[in-house]
This record gives structure tokens, sequence and C-alpha cells, in this order.
């Protein structure tokens, strides 16, 4: 993966926890299958983790977008409270593309 790419960092702390999960369980006697569903739930909770702040960010825009079409918003207050929610997104969310 370039190093220019803005998900580099999701994508290897993702790699990292499969690795890890996959060591673990080959070190461990056991199931198969549970060994199978340990590494489906490291990527599980290091997905979840690396595309929190995109959920956050996605909730709080639906929510000014819902006030915004309501109406109730001149259309100078509507541009304030958008540029106001952009300025809050968190760092990692403003350029960074999503797959």
């Amino acid at each position: 993966m370039q190093n220019d790419n803005p998900n580099t960092e999701r994508y290897i702390a993702i790699a990292r926890a499969c690795l890890k999960a996959i060591n673990d369980t080959a070190e461990n006697s056991g199931d198969r299958e549970q060994k199978i569903q340990a590494v489906y739930q490291a990527i599980d909770t290091a997905f979840q983790a690396e595309f929190a702040d995109y959920r956050k960010s996605v909730a709080i825009m639906a929510t000014v977008l819902e006030k915004i079409a309501s109406g109730q918003l001149d259309g100078e207050k509507a541009t304030e409270l958008a540029r106001k929610t952009l300025d809050q997104q968190p760092e990692n969310t403003r350029k960074a593309m999503m797959h």
C-alpha cells in the first residue's frame, strides 16, 4: 500500500490485529472453528475501532442535516451551522478516503 494513502495506518492496524489473532490461535491447541472465530472477532474489533470516528462524524452530520432540512433555519444560519459542523469534524475523517 502506498504511504500517501490516507488509510495506510488503518490498514496496518487492522492487519496487525489479524496477524496477532492468527498467531495467538496457532499457538493454542483447540477447536479449529473456535480459532477461526477468534480471527474473525479480531478483524471485526479492529474495523470497529478504526472506523469509530467515521461513524460518530456521520451521526453528527446527519443530525445537522436534519435540522437544516426542517426549514427552521434561514440560509445564513444553515450555512453557519454547516461550517461549524465541518470545523468540528475529527481530523482523520476530513481528507481520508473510506473504502
